[in-house]
């Protein structure tokens, strides 16, 4: 849930009505598909790059999670949207008091089994949007892996908001002591992923700490069908990893601006096919944006949705309307955080697209949906 993209739009004059509000649970729309689906959470440490924010001697730690097809999950819970420290300390941030007994739980069932169905599984890497967390488009999330696919999720650590194992919580930073993350930089964090990756389907656990893995993940994974996906600057980070790394073979952008830093616009030819869902950075308002569709040389594809905010092809769309009730958010401020796109429908757009996208370029199972507008779809526009 990106909240920390949007201005707080005087919410501290709601913490009254929210703290008297009931308790309540919030929820996520279910995945749709034959699977039920397993994570776990990975403490990583990529001990090639030097951390100074974290001090001498310290290097570039970072959480992640893996989405997996499971099978034989009733004796495993389920996991929440996000660890509860990091939860609390990225609501607080953006003037969200809530009560201590709100939950938010996912369909994603802790360190369940994986699936196995007699070949490898292809994999999709997850980068979220600056001060946002790995947890935030945790709907595509799942129905990907609903659907057979292994995905991996990961905090770019001082540009979110993250709980390591030890109860550490680390937001995101915004003095002038500790650089801003660019594009580049979540690339980098990326393809460290890509690293742990190819270990876990080499047979090899990348937990710093050892964690016991879920069984039959070891092994599962094909190091050679890997797609990417990202929101605002992990779209941006997308392109930047695809671009350094011909490991991914198909990557999806939800609104990036394409602005990579410390490079003003992306100038370098792509020939791997790339899709972009826009709501605010359209290549008709952004010059970065187009410049890079221009670059794109192999397959493409640019659509968007009526009523979108930038804010709209992720968990916000869903989340929102129910925090709003708790906090007594009117009308017009949720508007301005979700727009006008039904999150219902919203909710259609997030399972269908990536999906259909991933299964069309890892896969290669082509259906129809990316074809052209769509009857099932009336508010998706495919631009030319």
């Amino acid at each position: 849930m990106a909240l920390g993209a949007a201005a707080p739009l005087g919410l501290a004059s709601t913490s009254r009505a929210a703290s008297a509000a009931a308790p309540g649970r919030l929820t996520l729309p279910e995945p749709t598909g034959p699977h039920p689906v397993g994570t776990v959470a990975l403490h990583l440490l990529d001990t090639s790059r030097p951390d100074p924010a974290a001090g001498a001697g310290h290097y570039r730690e970072l959480m992640a999670s893996v989405w997996y097809p499971a099978r034989d999950v009733d004796d495993y819970p389920l996991a929440p949207w996000m660890a509860e420290g990091a939860m609390r300390a990225f609501l607080d941030d953006v003037g969200f008091p809530l009560p201590p007994s709100l939950a938010l739980l996912t369909s994603g069932h802790l360190g369940a089994p994986v699936h196995r169905c007699g070949h490898r599984l292809p994999v999709v890497v997850y980068s979220h949007g600056s001060g946002s967390h790995r947890a935030d488009h945790t709907i595509m999330v799942q129905e990907l892996a609903s659907h057979g696919y292994v995905v991996v999720t990961v905090d770019h650590t001082y540009d979110g908001f993250t709980e390591f194992p030890d109860g550490r919580v680390v937001p995101q930073i915004r003095d002038s002591t500790h650089p801003t993350l660019s594009p580049m930089d979540y690339a980098t964090d990326a393809r460290f992923v890509l690293d742990c990756v190819q270990d876990l389907a080499a047979g090899r656990n990348p937990d710093v700490d050892n964690l016991a893995l879920p069984d039959g993940l070891l092994g599962t994974l094909d190091p050679l069908d890997i797609g990417m996906f990202g929101w605002s600057k992990g779209g941006t980070a997308t392109a930047c990893v695809m671009l350094a790394d011909q490991r991914v073979r198909a990557g999806l952008s939800l609104d990036g601006p394409m602005q990579p830093g410390p490079m003003p616009t992306i100038t370098t030819d792509l020939d791997r096919p790339f899709m972009m869902m826009t709501a605010r950075f359209t290549r008709a308002q952004d010059p970065n944006v187009a410049v890079f569709w221009s670059h794109l040389k192999g397959w493409r594809l640019n659509v968007q949705a009526d009523g979108a905010t930038h804010q709209s092809y992720g968990d916000t769309q869903v989340l929102m309307p129910q925090l709003a009730k708790l906090v007594g958010m009117s009308d017009q401020q949720l508007k301005n955080w979700i727009g006008t796109l039904d999150p219902a429908r919203a909710v259609k757009i997030q399972q269908a697209y990536p999906l259909a996208f991933f299964d069309q370029h890892l896969r290669h199972h082509r259906g129809h949906l990316l074809d052209g507008p769509s009857r099932a779809f009336p508010e998706v526009h495919y631009l030319p």
